[in-house]
């Protein structure tokens, strides 16, 4: 029996189910602290509770509340080691656990260690378990890829804090903390090692490009394209990591395959503007946002995902650098 013709509907199903588990993650990540029961998110999903999570369990290699503990300790992984003033207590409500014995039981099986020793580890400038490993292991710093950005963030209010430092490579680092909008956004997601991987990025941003062009979407005054990052990858072991390239769209903007849609919450973020030539650039210039400015800025990371962005307006692929603004959501420490 011949089954080419039924090639194209077979893909574009699978699209479906991977664009509805997804939606599921999204939810997940923005109700962290609400209810995420089984039969809520069989409706976000729109499958019947009765297969969802068989369905869930299989197409992301993890089970359901699995996937939901794991996101929850490694948000309150990252608050621990970001936030060292905030009560544990309060970091194991907000991140959806129902007190404190629950979260400690949990943090230890996950981590092998107490929430306040994870703490202390992090904080310790003397110690050799500076980054405790969870038992699944722990991933690299953030990931490089052969995109960036052009020209000035528009729209965006301006606070009175701006330092200077520099990268290894001596390219100077401008930061600015800004107020930054929500971004409306069409996305492509993949989950799985991305370090360092150029040809990877390069392949998901032509997928979604090439979806939106054929929208008029590449065209449209002011678009920009973004890298989100979901995960802690100093926690979240690589073969769960998750990045989403995203373009903004108009709000309202229906997805259609693999391509979903979004909002990227907007607020506080430190926004360190690079000049990157060289694809493995981009880790040294988290590391010198995150490592250099940061302790020094006043400022500790929050829960929002942070993100690189990049202006399409202007973009020269012959050019030998590129501008790209790296964004990290902070609060004050």
């Amino acid at each position: 029996m011949d089954t080419t013709s039924d090639s194209p509907r077979k893909k574009h199903l699978r699209e479906e189910y991977m664009a509805r588990i997804n939606r599921v993650m999204d939810h997940i990540e923005s109700h962290i602290d609400g209810e995420l029961s089984l039969e809520v998110l069989a409706r976000v999903a729109g499958f019947s509770p009765f297969h969802f999570h068989r369905l869930f369990n299989a197409i992301v290699g993890e089970p359901l509340f699995r996937f939901i503990q794991r996101v929850r300790l490694e948000k309150a992984a990252t608050q621990l080691a970001s936030n060292p003033k905030k009560p544990i207590t309060s970091i194991a409500y907000d991140c959806g656990f129902s007190g404190p014995a629950p979260f400690a039981r949990a943090f230890r099986e996950a981590f092998g260690t107490s929430a306040s020793a994870y703490r202390r580890a992090m904080h310790d400038a003397d110690s050799k378990t500076r980054k405790p490993k969870s038992k699944t292991g722990k991933s690299n710093s953030k990931a490089g890829k052969d995109r960036a950005s052009e020209g000035p963030y528009t729209g965006s209010q301006k606070l009175q804090r701006t330092r200077r430092t520099s990268m290894k490579s001596k390219e100077a680092l401008s930061v600015t903390v800004r107020e930054m909008p929500a971004h409306y956004v069409a996305y492509i997601r993949h989950m799985g090692p991305y370090k360092g991987d150029s040809a990877l990025f390069e392949n998901l941003f032509g997928r979604l490009c090439a979806w939106a062009g054929a929208r008029g979407h590449m065209s449209a005054p002011g678009v920009k394209m973004l890298a989100l990052y979901h995960d802690n990858p100093d926690i979240t072991e690589p073969e769960k990591l998750r990045v989403s390239v995203c373009i903004t769209v108009p709000a309202g903007t229906l997805g259609e395959g693999e391509v979903n849609t979004m909002t990227v919450p907007g607020g506080k973020f430190a926004v360190g503007r690079f000049e990157i030539g060289r694809p493995e650039e981009y880790e040294a210039a988290w590391n010198a946002l995150c490592g250099d400015w940061l302790p020094e800025s006043g400022f500790q990371p929050d829960d929002r995902p942070p993100y690189e962005l990049y202006e399409v307006d202007g973009w020269d692929e012959k050019s030998a650098k590129h501008t790209v603004d790296i964004c990290m959501p902070v609060r004050p420490l």
